[in-house]
């Protein structure tokens, strides 16, 4: 009950016509980089993290949340419109959705992505709403040893799990650690890898490595294979009143809860991600499917799109249940927003529900104004997406590269910040040529010096007995569930690559066209 009290409290600060204002911009803007392929959520908290700055931090947070669910929200018109997925969540939705609309069909995928997204991101709130507090109070109880092995769970996962490879995977958080560690040791006042500048003495900015592999690293290598011509975009007929048909309705609403019910709990697991959740949706629509329905998926199965697009926006709401109660980012996106609380002297964890209290129930209840604004926007303003998607790509990423330049001066007010950042674009340009994932390098770069700390003070207290990390039952019992996720998330993994192999199968090689 008391969190119920505490969820109205925090919708009468996000009903103050202030911050509507802050979460309908933030919601226009993650939709508008949503609908682009190649910029994603992240990128934007990381392009418009120096500029929120002067914002009081509920109203920066309430923004950087608007960004990322619309940012969900407006993949999916990429995808259906363009087949382009600009991340691997929207993979799914360009399979099915594409050929719906190819078919003519393309409203009514648009209008079931829509709805989906806003009933799958309105339950997954409610969700969050009540978990989260109870996860918090757990997480409590936990001590310097416990909290060491959260980090080992968080940095395991997510350097093993994301990307293809777990060696590449592994390097990139190693890298990020190098560049956490780098600068002056608080406890000794010894300088440790800085190489003799005196630039480095005081380390690298996270938000310079934020802005320079995001937006910076990402521009590069998205400019390097665009390819020439006008882009084709299918067109959308008809009132957005009648793009869902009755039949539409009925084949929807089951698979709409179907992907809510499993892309919750797959998004509150480490190095879960809204992608496997998606594949795995995808994966029980057409298991479920029976007779012509089944004969539909790889052809424009309406299923296809609502159960894997309702899964995409629950996992992004599972995804703040370990990032708001234990500090701990599964995403890159979530890697951004923890970057963000941290510019504000705010350490998500299982303290934040008690010393900011009342800007994590703001954030929530944000959720679910900036759900039904999502709603409002996608459906009637489909045209203006549609349009976003003709900006000439020379001039979106020259725009992208200016502002990064401006973003990472405006950090200290000093040329060598640019030059850092252009060091650092160029490593995240080459880091994905060559498949190596981003978000290990951002988790490591942001969780390593709270690790440090951790484990110096448990080590400390035991004296220095390293066996001293696994004797408390806490501690033991997160890393037995590290060996239940690595289990877990490879089977997630194997069915996901089941599934691509299966749909890719289903293709057909004209019109095959997909960004990273």
């Amino acid at each position: 009950m008391d969190n119920f009290y505490a969820l109205l409290e925090g919708f009468s600060v996000a009903m103050q016509p202030i911050y509507l204002l802050y979460a309908l911009g933030g919601v226009l803007v993650g939709t508008a980089v949503g609908v682009l392929p190649g910029i994603g959520p992240a990128m934007t908290v990381a392009l418009l993290m120096p500029i929120t700055y002067s914002l009081e931090p509920t109203a920066a947070i309430i923004v950087f949340a608007g960004i990322y669910y619309g940012g969900m929200y407006g993949g999916s018109t990429t995808s259906i419109l363009l087949n382009t997925p600009g991340e691997s969540a929207s993979i799914v939705t360009a399979l099915e959705g594409n050929r719906m609309a190819k078919a003519g069909r393309g409203a009514a995928a648009l209008a079931t992505a829509a709805i989906g997204s806003f009933i799958a991101g309105t339950v997954a709130t409610v969700l969050l709403s009540f978990v989260a507090p109870y996860v918090a109070a757990f997480a409590v109880q936990i001590g310097p040893v416990e909290y060491v092995a959260l980090m080992v769970v968080a940095f395991l996962t997510v350097g093993a799990l994301l990307g293809a490879s777990v060696l590449r995977g592994l390097a990139s958080l190693g890298l990020g650690l190098f560049l956490a560690f780098m600068g002056v040791d608080l406890m000794t006042g010894q300088q440790r890898y800085t190489f003799g500048s005196p630039f480095l003495a005081d380390g690298i900015d996270v938000v310079l490595v934020a802005v320079g592999l995001f937006a910076l690293g990402e521009a590069l290598y998205v400019a390097s294979r665009l390819r020439h011509g006008p882009v084709k975009v299918i067109p959308v007929t008809g009132g957005w009143t009648s793009w869902m048909k009755k039949e539409d309705w009925r084949r929807s609403w089951k698979p709409w809860l179907r992907g809510t019910f499993i892309g919750f709990p797959i998004g509150t697991m480490p190095a879960g991600g809204a992608d496997v959740a998606t594949f795995l949706s995808y994966a029980a629509e057409k298991k479920l499917a029976k007779g012509a329905r089944k004969k539909q998926f790889g052809r424009g199965a309406i299923e296809g799109v609502a159960g894997p697009e309702s899964a995409n926006n629950a996992a992004a709401a599972g995804v703040l249940v370990p990032l708001l109660t234990l500090g701990i980012p599964t995403t890159a996106t979530a890697a951004m927003m923890l970057v963000a609380f941290q510019r504000y002297n705010i350490q998500p964890g299982p303290l934040l529900f008690e010393v900011e209290g009342a800007l994590v129930w703001a954030l929530i209840a944000s959720l679910y104004v900036g759900n039904l604004m999502l709603l409002v926007l996608n459906l009637p303003l489909v045209g203006m997406w549609v349009k976003i998607l003709q900006i000439p790509r020379p001039y979106l990423y020259a725009g992208i590269l200016v502002f990064a330049a401006l973003g990472a001066f405006s950090v200290n007010f000093t040329p060598v910040d640019v030059f850092v950042l252009l060091v650092i674009g160029v490593l995240g340009f080459f880091m994905r040529r060559y498949g190596y994932p981003i978000a290990p390098l951002v988790v490591g770069m942001i969780l390593g010096p709270i690790f440090e700390s951790q484990l110096r003070r448990s080590l400390a207290i035991s004296q220095g007995d390293p066996l001293a990390l696994i004797s408390t039952p806490i501690a033991a019992g997160i890393y037995i569930s590290l060996v239940l996720i690595f289990v877990l998330s490879f089977w997630m993994k194997k069915r996901q690559r089941v599934m691509e192999s299966a749909a890719l199968d289903d293709e057909s090689p004209q019109g095959k066209e997909v960004s990273a």
